[in-house]
């Protein structure tokens, strides 16, 4: 499997730059805004006691070769904040030193997620029904639907804490009667739109709910002048990389969380 997953290297250096791969990097922060973020010899250390995995997680802001030394650094700053490190890797060949170094001191890969980028023009098509309202700051009704049946409460509400602590985001909602039926944040910084938390109610799937949601981030996006975008999704999560597909998404690379067992 590891394998495969290096070879979206070739697509990645079709048409990533170490450019895009750092400002992806730095944007995907600031959308998922951790509690704190520190920048630290080519890596960034965001730290954040809550579920959100992006948020919580060493990156390096390249995809190159880090001396191993780098592990006990990074364990450590987390360490001094009375935090486990997690190192979030992307599945190229630069990085075997470093990850045959995190799997002899007894971390474990895991939680495989692509990283996917497309236009938003060919986003906004995605959809010919009305688009999802945005909002420049999230209401209760947008929250309420992250707490719903079917979703892990929990995790819903650090995922709105982290969300509703970005700047310049706007938060989708395609509501019914009132309620919130299917929502998305859309994020902008560092030359790129991205999308984060979609969510649409279990009882309104089907409907094309969710192309509603990334037809309203695109909106916004086109509107501000920006046609890049990107979005991560796991990799086991048919439907909705189907649905990315039809928006024009395709796989720059992907990455695993290392954490200690």
């Amino acid at each position: 499997m590891q394998a495969v997953r290096h070879g979206f290297s070739i697509l990645m250096n079709a048409f990533m730059t170490p450019s895009d791969i750092e400002s992806i990097e730095r944007s995907t922060l600031a959308a998922v805004s951790p509690e704190a973020v520190e920048e630290f010899q080519g890596w960034l250390l965001p730290f954040d006691g809550g579920t959100v995995s992006r948020a919580h997680s060493a990156v390096p802001l390249r995809h190159a070769p880090f001396d191993a030394v780098m592990v006990d650094r990074i364990e450590a700053r987390y360490q001094g904040r009375g935090l486990r490190a997690v190192f979030r890797l992307a599945n190229e060949a630069c990085f075997d030193g470093l990850r045959q170094e995190l799997a002899g001191r007894g971390y474990q890969a895991g939680k495989p997620v692509l990283v996917q980028v497309a236009t938003a023009k060919a986003m906004r098509e995605t959809s010919t029904l009305t688009p999802a309202q945005t909002a420049d700051t999230p209401d209760a009704a947008w929250a309420a639907l992250f707490l719903a049946e079917g979703f892990d409460p929990v995790d819903g509400a650090s995922r709105v804490k982290a969300l509703s602590r970005a700047q310049g985001s706007v938060y989708a909602s395609v509501r019914e009667n009132g309620k919130t039926v299917a929502a998305g944040a859309g994020a902008f910084s560092h030359g790129w739109a991205s999308v984060h938390g979609m969510r649409t109610d279990q009882a309104f799937r089907g409907r094309g709910l969710a192309g509603r949601v990334l037809a309203g981030i695109a909106e916004v996006a086109l509107r501000r002048g920006i046609d890049r975008v990107f979005l991560q999704v796991e990799d086991v999560n048919a439907p909705a990389l189907a649905l990315y597909r039809r928006a024009g998404f395709e796989t720059a690379w992907s990455y695993d969380y290392w954490r200690k067992a």
